[in-house]
Parts: structure tokens; sequence; C-alpha cells
């Protein structure tokens, strides 16, 4: 009986013959972690994996305190209150640059480098502020538009998620 539900599935093809690439799958599930991703899809010919992981969405504050979903409850806004990052960044938000996506943020162009920036530095519109690394792609976060750097939200190799403030331009 075996035999004849192996030879049905080959048959089909599509109903049950699915043959998943389970060493692409680990490949893509650490990707994951490399990167800080919550998710991630590839698609080739008839196939097409998704890869996600919905249980870090309780673990994403431990990672960094300082995002909105983690201010959001009372008692864990008024613990980080005398942190640095958390007085510019009620206020000054709407000068907020953002993260146009999920990845890696860095301050330096590479370890042990000078930051791009620093607070109270001016920068004119178009100067790198750091740098998003997503895919293993080095993705230039840049000033859009003259200023100067009232807070920095970020730390160097921290996670960061679409939309989420990285640097203040007063």
């Amino acid at each position: 009986m075996a035999n004849d539900a192996g030879q049905g599935s080959k048959a089909n093809g599509r109903k049950s013959g699915m043959n998943i690439d389970t060493a692409l799958v680990r490949e893509l599930a650490e990707l994951l972690n490399e990167t800080g991703l919550t998710e991630i899809e590839v698609e080739d010919d008839d196939r097409k994996i998704r890869v996600s992981r919905a249980s870090m969405a309780a673990a994403a504050p431990v990672y960094a305190a300082a995002p909105a979903p983690a201010a959001a409850p009372a008692p864990a806004a008024a613990a980080p209150a005398p942190a640095e990052p958390a007085a510019p960044a009620g206020p000054d938000l709407k000068n907020a640059v953002k993260s146009p996506m999920v990845g890696t943020g860095y301050l330096t162009p590479e370890p042990g480098a000078a930051p791009f920036i620093t607070v109270g530095q001016a920068v004119q519109e178009g100067d790198t502020l750091l740098i998003v690394e997503a895919m293993k792609v080095m993705n230039p976060i840049t000033a859009p538009r003259a200023g100067t750097i009232t807070a920095i939200l970020i730390e160097t190799a921290q996670p960061v998620e679409f939309d989420q403030p990285l640097v203040v331009i007063s």
C-alpha cells in the first residue's frame, strides 16, 4: 500500500508530491536569524517557500527597547525614561529619519571605523547617516534634508524594522 501512495503522489504531482528542500528551508531560517528579518519568501518555477517566525513578535521587545511596541505599555515606558534616546525621541519624532526596510542597522562603514554621524553634527541633504543591511546588501540611509543630528535612536548591529525611527535631524 505504501508503494501505491508513493506512486500516486508522483502521478498526481501537485497534490502530495511536493518535494521540500529542507536544506533551503534551513538556510532561509539561518538568514532570518543573521539579518533580524521576520519573514523571507523565495520562488522559482512552480515552487514558493516562505519562512517566517511568528513567535519572534513576543521576543522583539527583548532585542530593542527603543521601538514603539516596547514603549506602548505604561510600566515599560517609565523604565527607559532615564535613557538618553527616550527623551529626544518623543518630541522630535516628526523630524526622524525612518528605516525604509527591515534589516540590521550599522552606524559605521566597517567595524572599528568612525561613525558616519554624531549627535550635534551638521549634515547636508544626501549625506550618509548609517547603513541598513538587508539580505547581505548594505543599503546607505541618507539625509533627506540638511540639518543637525539631535538624536541617534539605534546602536550598531541592532535589528531595525520597517518605518522605525533611526535618527532625528532638526
